[in-house]
C-alpha cells in the first residue's frame, strides 16, 4: 500500500516491559477509510500497539505516523487527528454527559462556537440526547461506555483507535455500535478496532490484523484482493475431478478442493457465475450448493494461527 493512501503508517516499532518485547518490529500501513480488526490472544500486544499509535507510550524503537503527521515528534498534532478509547477509560464522575462532550470538544480544538452543536449531535449518535444533563455516576455500565466513545469522536477525528469499544453494552447497543462504526467508515474515518468478540468485528470490519507474542502475524484484506477474481465455493455430492472438468469449463481455476466440493476462482462479469454453473452442470458434476466463497473473521483468525502457518512476520 502507496504511503499516500495509508492513514496509519508503522515501522519497525518495538515496545518493552521488564523481561518482556511486547511488540517486535511491527511494521504495517492501514488504508484510509477502512476498520481494522486488531485480534490475537491475551498478551498479544494488542492493547500496547493501540496506546503506541495514539502517541501514549513511546516505542524503544521504531516510527509512527498518523494522517501524515509524526506521532511521537508531534503528538499534539497527531492527538488533534485521532480519538482514542482504552478499555480501562475513564469519566469525571460529578459532570454531567454535556459537560463531559463539551470538555472533549474543547480539548480538541473545536471551535467555542461549534461546541454546544456538535456535542448535541454526538450525543443523539450515540443514544444520548435525553440524557445530557445527567451526571456520569449515575449511569449504567452500557452508557458510560457511550459517553466514551462519544468523547473519542465528538472532534471528528480522521482516525479512531478503539480497544474493546463494545465491553459492557447489550446486544441493541452492540448493533447500534456496529452501525455507528460503518457510518463512521463511510464519511472517510478509519478506524482499528482491538476485540475478543470476533462475530461483532465480523459486521463492519474491511482488514484483520492479527498479533501474536508481540509480532504481526498476518495483516490483510477480509474480502480478499479484488483484482484476483471472484472467489466461488461448489458443494458437490460424489467425486469429482476437477481438472478433466474445468479444463473444459475455461475461465476459471481450482484454488482448493476436498471431499465435499471445491473452491473456484472466476471472472466479475456478471454473467460469470451462471455461465460457470451452467458448464458443470452440462459436465455432469453433480452440485448441491453453489455461491460466494466467503471466510468469516473468526474462520480467518482461526486459519491464521493454525499450526503449521509461518512464523509471524511483519
Amino acid at each position: 500500500m502507496a504511503a499516500a493512501q495509508a492513514s496509519i503508517v508503522a515501522t519497525g516499532v518495538s515496545y518493552l516491559y521488564p523481561g518482556t518485547r511486547a511488540l517486535d518490529d511491527v511494521s504495517f500501513s492501514v488504508e484510509a477509510g477502512s476498520v481494522t480488526a486488531l485480534v490475537g490472544p491475551n498478551g498479544a500486544g494488542k492493547t500496547t500497539l493501540l496506546r503506541c499509535l495514539a502517541g501514549l507510550e513511546r516505542p524503544l524503537a521504531g516510527a509512527i505516523s498518523v494522517a501524515g503527521i509524526d506521532v511521537l515528534e508531534e503528538p499534539r498534532e497527531a492527538h488533534a487527528e485521532m480519538g482514542y478509547l482504552s478499555d480501562f477509560f475513564g469519566l469525571y464522575e460529578q459532570l454531567s454527559v454535556r459537560q463531559c462532550l463539551q470538555h472533549a470538544a474543547s480539548a480538541h480544538g473545536v471551535a467555542p462556537a461549534d461546541v454546544e452543536a456538535t456535542v448535541v449531535g454526538t450525543a443523539r449518535r450515540l443514544g444520548l440526547g435525553e440524557r445530557l444533563e445527567t451526571r456520569c455516576n449515575q449511569l449504567s455500565r452500557g452508557l458510560r461506555q457511550r459517553v466514551a466513545i462519544g468523547q473519542a469522536i465528538v472532534h471528528a477525528p480522521r482516525v479512531l483507535l478503539l480497544d474493546e469499544p463494545a465491553s459492557g453494552l447489550d446486544p441493541e447497543a452492540r448493533h447500534a455500535l456496529a452501525a455507528l462504526f460503518t457510518q463512521l467508515r463511510v464519511e472517510g474515518m478509519t478506524l482499528v478496532v482491538s476485540s475478543h468478540i470476533l462475530a461483532e468485528l465480523d459486521e463492519y470490519c474491511t482488514h484483520m490484523m492479527v498479533l501474536r507474542e508481540g509480532r504481526l502475524l498476518e495483516h490483510r484484506s477480509l474480502h480478499g484482493d479484488p483484482d484476483q477474481g471472484r472467489r466461488i465455493r461448489v458443494q458437490v455430492q460424489g467425486a469429482v475431478d476437477w481438472a478433466t472438468v474445468l479444463a473444459g469449463v475455461g475461465g476459471c481455476q481450482l484454488r482448493a478442493q476436498d471431499t465435499q466440493g471445491a473452491s473456484l476462482l472466476i471472472g466479475h462479469g456478471e454473467g460469470e457465475p451462471a455461465r460457470v454453473l451452467r458448464a458443470l452442470v452440462l459436465a455432469g458434476v453433480p452440485v448441491a450448493a453453489f455461491g460466494d466463497d466467503t471466510e468469516n473473521l473468526h474462520q480467518s483468525y482461526l486459519r491464521s494461527v493454525a499450526p503449521g502457518q509461518p512464523e509471524p512476520r511483519s
